[in-house]
């Protein structure tokens, strides 16, 4: 489900059934890597699109959190843990962060949600065809990721 106001109104109705929230990770950087994490926010959020599609009624895809790539890891890490908390206490038992930044990893253990990493796959100058069948791959793999982990979890 979608962080909009026709899918949460069914959220609300069909919350006992909806135990996973998803959170998107976007880097933001105006330096010499502002491409490169223009490019992996786009995947991100074009990744995590289809993610919703094929879990909508077991998941919440929740806005993603933009972030800067100059903030330290206490601070990244302490703004999440904010919001796993709340996830928590609003009865979530899977938290998922999605990101393409691998600064993410490092700080992966200080985390109560689990971490996927997808490498950003640079899709500006693919046309539509090639673009949607790469993302249909990716998605195949968080598929099995997902189902994984809500199978040792449940």
């Amino acid at each position: 489900m979608k962080w909009n106001s026709q899918d949460i109104q069914l959220f609300i109705k069909e919350r006992e059934y909806i135990d996973t929230a998803v959170v998107p990770l976007y880097p933001v950087s105006f330096r010499e890597d502002m491409k490169q994490s223009v490019s992996m926010t786009e995947f991100i959020q074009l990744l995590s699109g289809q993610l919703e599609k094929q879990f909508k009624g077991r998941l919440l895809m929740l806005p993603g959190i933009s972030y800067l790539k100059t903030l330290s890891e206490d601070k990244l890490t302490s703004d999440l843990k904010e919001w796993e908390d709340e996830l928590i206490s609003q009865g979530f038992k899977h938290i998922f962060y999605i990101t393409s930044d691998s600064d993410w990893k490092t700080v992966e253990d200080k985390l109560t949600g689990g971490l996927i990493w997808m490498p950003s796959i640079p899709l500006e100058n693919m046309d539509d065809q090639y673009k949607n069948s790469i993302l249909d791959d990716q998605v195949k793999q968080l598929l099995n990721l997902f189902v994984r982990k809500w199978q040792n979890n449940d």
